[in-house]
């Protein structure tokens, strides 16, 4: 079947007469679903063969359950579509005397050769209304944007040119004209960075490119547009942060200067942390976007729980790497290697504990007969971390807490090696009481990304034998599912209420010891337990 898919591939992309292939892909992609099902179908045969379907790691967004042949074609063939529609548009708006360009991310993606899923396209020398007679003869229009309209035709954004003027404080204080006859190199200039103000023309296949643009992306530096239009954006500041660590870009010394002196105190926290899980997800080494965020005062003016770590010291014993600012850089960038496998909230949980793990060092860093110690800094660094955290507004993402979670392996982050070190002692009950507090398959990825984080060589097999101990128990990813419910003591004579709910969990703590396996013991008990309570209530 991927074979096929293959074949498929190379004919779409081998020359054929775009409406040909377009009326073709349109056609693919009615059945692409029935596809799907079949491949899945044939891959659950194998299965139950005895042949395992390889585990295939894939990217954000993309359904692992399908094999990856069928999910890049597929891909592909949307992507085909798209742009075979986006042409078609460009033809019918350049007989009507005006040009479409494609313009921001998705161009410097291209260059760079990498996927992007949005496509924005300016459409000069037309007007808004018949920009818009043209755009419905291919579908829905949905028209959005409070000041400018912006017409969305499927994946494609298409505008009018236009220009800003700064009206007041924040990221809405612009005053929005969209002027359809702006020469481009005008239109260009509103753009934050040269790696971004590079328009395609999808008709000519020819770039536009004002300010030079290629030429940074090839030397990889990150360089403003206009001097006197960036600090009235003051997000570029932080784009420039996570752009920098995700194509791992410098930044040329005077945008640097100028990002300095822009104040960020504008910004809501919505957008703060909009870039800042850019930096951390899309990033292959977030360290490189977070050394830059320090450089050009980024860390100072926005983020205090980690401006602290900077020269907070710790005992070179342990980590020779330096100051627990160097060594926080570690951790992220090794937690970074160990989420793709993981659903987006939980990688999002994962690389917030590593920024904020060990957010208590500086409030617990001393010398204690002449070594450097920070008893007891997991605790302590629980308030900064939820400080941090509730200033970005970060609690639930697609349903998942992530701030509990984050808040856990803050807590929790050195138990895996202290409980190594004591491991005769350490009991099933206290993995499962764990498990309630804290995801511990996240919790045994810190806690490897903090072992790992430093210079030197260290044991890690802490870390092994804590992952192993948590499958052996089953509450790798969940604490064990109560055995007693509300409803079996209804027949004992309990209605739900404060008794019930004691009840339940003095059951519950018998079961994470171990010492109740099935619900007739757990009945047993909760009978025991009710006949103390009526004999301490009869007195």
């Amino acid at each position: 079947m991927i074979s096929v898919f293959a074949a498929l591939q190379r004919i779409f992309t081998s020359g054929a007469q775009t409406g040909i292939r377009r009326r073709f892909t349109q056609s693919l992609l009615r059945v692409i679903p029935l596809v799907r099902t079949l491949v899945k179908d044939a891959h659950r045969e194998v299965d139950r063969g005895g042949t395992p379907t390889p585990s295939i790691g894939s990217p954000r967004g993309v359904d692992s359950t399908r094999p990856l042949g069928t999910q890049t074609t597929v891909f592909v063939l949307h992507a085909m579509f798209e742009l075979d529609r986006l042409r078609e548009i460009a033809q019918s708006i350049a007989i009507e005397g005006g040009r479409a360009l494609v313009v921001g991310g998705w161009v410097r993606d291209r260059l760079l050769n990498t996927s992007s899923k949005d496509i924005d396209v300016e459409v000069y020398g037309l007007p808004a209304g018949r920009l818009l007679s043209i755009l419905s003869k291919y579908g829905s229009v949905n028209t959005v944007g409070e000041k400018f309209t912006v017409y969305k035709v499927g994946p494609l954004d298409i505008a009018l040119p236009r220009t800003e003027s700064k009206t007041g404080r924040g990221h809405k204080g612009f005053e929005v004209i969209g002027e359809p006859d702006l020469p481009l190199e005008v239109a260009f200039r509103r753009r934050d960075f040269t790696i971004n103000a590079i328009g395609w023309d999808p008709i000519q296949d020819v770039y536009i490119d004002p300010y030079n643009g290629r030429v940074d992306l090839g030397e990889g530096l990150l360089r403003m547009v206009d001097r006197a239009t960036f600090g009235d954006d003051s997000l570029r500041v932080l784009r420039a942060v996570q752009f920098a660590a995700r194509f791992e870009f410098k930044m040329d010394a005077e945008t640097a200067q100028l990002c300095r002196s822009t104040p960020l105190d504008d910004l809501p926290p919505e957008r703060i942390w909009g870039e800042i899980e850019k930096l951390i997800i899309r990033a292959k080494r977030p360290s490189l976007g977070l050394a830059l965020a320090k450089k050009i005062g980024v860390i100072e003016k926005l983020f205090p729980e980690l401006e602290a770590l900077i020269d907070c010291p710790q005992e070179p014993e342990w980590h020779p790497e330096g100051d627990v600012w160097t060594h926080n850089l570690l951790v992220v960038d090794e937690a970074r290697t160990r989420i793709e496998d993981l659903a987006y909230p939980q990688q999002v949980a994962v690389m917030l504990g590593a920024l904020c793990h060990d957010f208590g060092k500086p409030a617990t860093t001393k010398i204690i007969k002449g070594r450097i110690r920070s008893l007891n800094h997991e605790e302590m660094g629980v308030p900064p971390a939820t400080t941090f955290l509730d200033r970005l507004k970060i609690h639930r993402l697609h349903g998942y807490d992530v701030r509990a979670q984050v808040i856990g392996l803050v807590a929790n982050h050195l138990k895996p090696g202290m409980w190594y070190t004591a491991r005769d002692g350490v009991g099933d009950g206290a993995f499962r009481r764990l498990a309630a507090k804290v995801n511990l398959d996240l919790l045994g990825r810190l806690a490897t990304s903090d072992c790992l984080g430093r210079t030197g060589t260290f044991d890690c097999s802490a870390m092994e034998w804590f992952e192993e101990r948590a499958v052996a128990l089953d509450v790798r990813h969940k604490p064990p599912e109560p055995i007693l419910k509300g409803r079996h003591l209804i027949p004992l004579g309990t209605q739900p209420g404060p008794l019930m709910g004691v009840l339940l969990q003095q059951v519950y703590e018998r079961q994470l010891d171990g010492e109740i396996r099935s619900l007739d013991e757990a009945v047993h008990e909760a009978k025991k337990l009710l006949r103390t309570v009526h004999k301490k209530t009869s007195k």
